[in-house]
């Protein structure tokens, strides 16, 4: 009964083998010589000057839209593309409201100036 589950405890063992020892020679082998500049807090390459609790600018939301309206696009367009000839006539039209509705937001998006940074 337990030769059935050695694959099982081997596979488990080896990923954990596999997750842990690579942190760990790392760690070992690293060198330690922290300094002040190392240890330093640093928000996208600069030192934090403010409080961690601003507001953000609203630009950042309309970009991270702007990332979502194309980032869903991509990811549907590649399926779509490759069984195009499986799914006709209708799914060539499904696809073409779904680009319409995403160039309408993307419209939407580039008349309130979210293309336009300072």
């Amino acid at each position: 009964m337990l030769e059935n589950y050695l694959p099982v405890l081997i596979f488990v063992v080896m990923g954990i083998a596999f997750g842990v020892l690579p942190i760990g020679l790392g760690y070992l082998l690293a060198p330690q010589r922290p300094d002040s500049a190392k240890l330093s807090p640093y928000e996208c390459g600069f030192e934090a000057f403010e409080d961690s609790r601003m507001k953000f600018d609203v630009r950042y939301y309309l970009v991270a839209i702007l990332f979502i309206i194309f980032d869903l696009e991509i990811a549907f367009l590649f399926p779509w593309a490759v069984v195009l000839k499986q799914i006709g006539l209708f799914g060539f039209m499904a696809m073409a409201v779904f680009l319409g509705i995403l160039v309408i937001g993307f419209i939407y998006e580039w008349k309130k100036g979210a293309l336009e940074w300072e």
